[in-house]
């Protein structure tokens, strides 16, 4: 806790200080070259600051998912509709439900990308064989 206290205390306000801002308008034409670039990291900071303020407190500013799920399974036809028999399911398949299996209408994982990048808990629908 100390060596925060003592960064925010001294070495901050120190650093601060040093930094060549002019007290005029005319006075930034005049800084050099070495001037400018000691003015990149703090101006790095507090842009990062702003920007990240503004996506915090502006929702609009977000990206938006799109609305549509399905993206590649059969975009001609209206309605996408799979028949599987009972009968050709082995002991146990897994079913695809986030629409972004390059194995359709099985599911082989890609739900996993997808719920990393959206937050989501899409899973397969996994359908097995009753043991009598």
């Amino acid at each position: 806790m100390d060596a925060m206290s003592g960064l925010v205390r001294k070495t901050l306000p120190n650093y601060l200080s040093g930094l060549p801002i002019p007290n005029t308008f005319g006075g930034w034409f005049r800084l050099g070259f070495k001037d400018w670039l000691s003015l990149i990291p703090p101006t790095a900071v507090v842009g990062g600051l702003v920007y990240m303020s503004y996506l915090a407190f502006c929702p609009e500013a977000r990206p938006k998912p799109s609305t549509k799920v399905n993206k590649k399974i059969r975009l001609s036809e209206g309605k996408v509709v799979d028949m599987v028999d009972i009968e050709d399911i082995a002991e146990k398949a897994a079913y695809c439900r986030c629409w972004k299996s390059n194995n359709w209408p099985y599911c082989d994982g890609s739900h996993g990308a997808h719920n990393k990048e959206c937050q989501d808990n899409l899973g397969p629908v996994v359908i097995s064989r009753k043991k009598n």
